[in-house]
């Protein structure tokens, strides 16, 4: 790509492409005649004279400085190259893909809490996403002074206000101190908007922000995995259940040992205790329903009648009429 047949002719390319540069400038030396653009795929080549914007060329290619290139250049259009003649242009190779970049606290962030008077420290990691969106501003603020611009130079500058942004953000979404998960996608929105002000001076915008875990202290993190648990599991006698049979699965409790033996026994009391409950439970509506036919049954002969039938005088349980003497069962 550099053969060309005038001597004087050189190739205007991004020499030192990487993945985490965001731009790159390609800068003192003369383009002369005969010279060629290459445009690679996720470039735009950005001609610049004098601090300001000639042309931006965005299609991937190879293109000739003199027929596809100058005749487009805002100011540039009535240069002419001389034999021996070139123009200083700088051209900014800009990198148009979006970036993403993981993040995590370095230090624990105090959380106001009324439950702990110095705080709550929490830790917390995710991933951000950023691209350039603003060319002007970007070669106003950083590319008139910088030849090259990486992405953990937009790493340290997002870093830096963190901390301030996750204080903000927690006290104010996270309704549940100890579940702050549930309340991650709106913690994490809040925090993209105030990043996006951040880098937006620089010409580039938080186009995502995502927390993906939030870490406590071991202790605090041991006592809410137990209280998840306990109401999970409903009460002590369930989780003790529970526990053996997950030991005895794991494989933790196989073997002939004596907590072997132990585990087997008391879950086998606790299955026989639960099975004669349920028994005990379906026996007694039988056995009621039992009583109450042989009541029925043991009454059709003797039961005694509320009317003498000889006289009509009621009967109040007597086994003869107290007005005739008749006999009532």
């Amino acid at each position: 790509m550099g053969f060309f047949k005038n001597q004087f002719s050189n190739v205007v390319e991004w020499e030192e492409f990487r993945d985490d540069m965001i731009f790159w400038k390609w800068s003192n030396r003369e383009i002369k005649k005969g010279s060629k653009l290459i445009i690679r795929s996720g470039q735009d080549a950005i001609f610049v004279n004098n601090g300001k914007i000639e042309g931006i060329f965005e299609e991937e290619g190879e293109y000739s400085i003199d027929s596809d290139i100058i005749p487009f250049l805002s100011t540039l259009k009535g240069f002419k190259f001389g034999f021996n003649s070139g123009m200083r242009v700088e051209v900014l190779f800009v990198n148009t893909k979006e970036f993403t970049v993981r993040w995590g606290t370095q230090n624990p962030v105090l959380i106001p809490t009324p439950q702990l008077p110095g705080g709550m420290p929490i830790r917390a990691n995710g991933t951000f996403n950023f691209k350039v969106n603003d060319y002007v501003t970007l070669i106003d603020k950083i590319a008139g002074m910088k030849d090259s611009y990486l992405v953990d130079d937009v790493k340290l500058r997002i870093t830096s206000v963190l901390d301030q942004l996750l204080m903000k953000w927690i006290s104010r979404e996270g309704k549940d101190m100890f579940n702050l998960q549930a309340n991650a996608f709106e913690i994490a929105k809040g925090i993209r908007e105030d990043l996006d002000m951040e880098v937006m001076g620089h010409g580039m915008t938080i186009t995502g922000f995502q927390v993906m875990s939030f870490n406590y202290p071991k202790e605090i993190q041991d006592m809410i995995t137990k209280t998840a648990s306990h109401e999970m599991i409903g009460n002590l006698q369930k989780y003790q259940q529970v526990s053996i049979t997950d030991a005895m699965a794991s494989g933790k409790l196989q073997g002939g040992g004596a907590a072997s033996d132990m585990a087997g026994m008391m879950m086998g009391m606790n299955m026989a205790s639960e099975m004669m409950k349920n028994m005990n439970q379906n026996q007694k509506p039988a056995a009621q329903n039992e009583a109450e036919s042989a009541g029925s049954a043991g009454s059709g002969g003797g039961k005694k009648l509320n009317f003498c039938p000889n006289c009509g005088a009621k009967n109040e349980g007597a086994n003869f009429c107290p007005n005739c003497g008749q006999k009532l069962s």
